[in-house]
């Protein structure tokens, strides 16, 4: 049988949109502060979740809501299972959006909003992929699970209950509709390590707190430092206005609240898998204040930052560098800065992509080593390196289908972020981004290219079919 699977996504272009402006509206965020039994994650995950349950509902679908942590439907028959796992979570909006990042805006043939590509954008692309084939009555031999997480933004911890409560068997092989094309069937190991900080200030200057970061995955777009002593309000302008001038990639402000200084320095995100693409706010800022008259462990949190860790992407610096022939060089953001003169335990995070060949022990044991640094404690979420094989019939039919719709050579590729492909040991990433794309994923106005958004869907109607066939 012939499909014309771009003909069949055209005939359902507006309906597909609908349903993603619908689910872009839904600010989806990881929120602790509001997270009780019933919304694990806060209620904004959730909310999304019912929402995309309950369009599965209206096309057809028996669905499952598992606990409010993740959700999922089946199509087709057959012994063996395709597991689709996408995510409707996403990273918190941040600052300097030219729209509102939960208003969906179409310019310029671009969809601005916070999801757009990361990953509400593919998801449903993918979503009416599966639909053409049902609508069709296309015939299959094997079923499709497909799966939407609510926590794959932040820990995870969708999915360790996700696989803990639900007694059907895994996926034979999957996909997760959350990258890029042609294929990413690598990964690098993910893990976050936390460097720890005791004691009090000492010296002529205080640091009252220091923070910086939202999320451990991302480059902290901003940071934020109060502190008094010895220097004076003018004085402080006035060497912030010469550090700004020397680095014009930033910007900031310095005020005086209570008696105390505060100066804040804004860098730009990006994802934490690609630190060197952002301008690590926290970082820029430990960098104009280290050499001022701090002491004690103020003094050491601040040095480490600002001679250490500013701009050493590949770990270079804290002596963790390592690269592998094949998944390349290890990466490293430092996500999430935390210091508050009342506390004895005061942290800085930092998330490694890291290849084959070492692992978050040895990273940590190096880590233990550095000046100041207390103790170091290693996140429970964490995932080694993951790779499946070019020859596998999983990865060699979604790159035919790939080079069949594009004209471009399906190429292997290893990315330093983690996606839910990697749950699977014969998974992978597919889409939705294509060679040449702004990657604007956790950034301010992430956007999609809208026509590459209907041109993933017709991608993964096919792949899927020749899937399951």
């Amino acid at each position: 049988m012939t499909v014309d699977f771009k003909q069949e996504v055209a005939k359902r272009r507006d309906d597909m949109m609908k349903d993603l402006l619908d689910l872009l509206r839904i600010k989806s965020e990881r929120e602790d502060d509001k997270a009780d039994a019933t919304h694990p994650f806060g209620p904004g995950p959730v909310n999304a979740l019912n929402h995309f349950l309950k369009m599965a509902e209206r096309d057809g679908y028996t669905t499952k809501n598992i606990d409010n942590y993740a959700g999922q439907f089946e199509y087709g028959d057959g012994d063996e299972v395709l597991g689709i796992f996408a995510h409707l979570d996403v990273v918190p909006a941040g600052s300097d959006w030219e729209t509102d990042p939960y208003e969906p805006v179409i310019k310029d043939g671009k969809l601005y909003a916070r999801g757009s590509s990361d990953d509400k954008g593919p998801t449903m692309a993918c979503y009416y992929g599966l639909k053409i084939i049902k609508e069709l009555g296309l015939p299959v031999s094997k079923k499709v699970r497909f799966i939407v997480g609510t926590d794959e933004e932040s820990g995870w911890g969708d999915m360790d209950y996700y696989f803990k409560h639900n007694d059907q068997k895994l996926p034979d092989f999957g996909f997760s509709p959350d990258a890029e094309f042609p294929i990413i069937n690598g990964e690098k190991g993910n893990i976050t390590e936390y460097l720890h900080f005791s004691g009090k200030n000492s010296g002529d200057l205080v640091l009252h707190s220091f923070k910086g970061g939202l999320r451990e995955n991302m480059v902290p777009e901003s940071a934020t430092a109060i502190i008094s002593g010895n220097l004076t309000l003018a004085e402080t302008k006035s060497a912030f206005d010469k550090y700004v001038a020397e680095n014009p990639e930033i910007s900031g402000t310095v005020t005086e609240e209570d008696g105390k200084i505060v100066i804040t320095v804004i860098g730009k995100s990006a994802h934490g898998m690609s630190p060197q693409v952002g301008i690590n706010g926290a970082t820029y800022l430990a960098s104009f204040i280290a050499n001022c008259d701090f002491d004690g462990p103020a003094k050491a949190f601040l040095t480490l930052i600002g001679n250490v860790l500013h701009q050493d992407y590949y770990g270079k610096n804290v002596g963790i560098a390592y690269t592998d022939d094949k998944m390349g060089e290890l990466t490293m953001n430092a996500g999430v800065f935390n210091f508050d003169e009342m506390s004895d335990d005061n942290t800085i995070a930092l998330n490694m992509r890291y290849p084959q060949g070492t692992t978050p022990e040895k990273i940590k044991a190096v880590l233990e080593k550095l000046a100041g640094v207390e103790k170091v404690t290693v996140s429970e979420h964490g995932h080694i390196p993951h790779y499946v094989p070019m020859d596998d019939p999983l990865v060699a039919t979604l790159l035919n289908v790939y080079e069949k719709h594009t004209g471009l050579k399906g190429e292997e590729k290893i990315i330093g972020g983690g996606t839910f492909g990697r749950l699977l040991k014969r998974g992978v990433a597919y889409g939705a981004m294509f060679p040449g794309y702004e990657n604007t994923m956790h950034q301010a106005n992430e956007f999609t290219d809208v026509e590459d958004l209907y041109r993933a869907a017709a991608i993964y109607a096919e792949s899927i079919y020749e899937l399951i066939k």
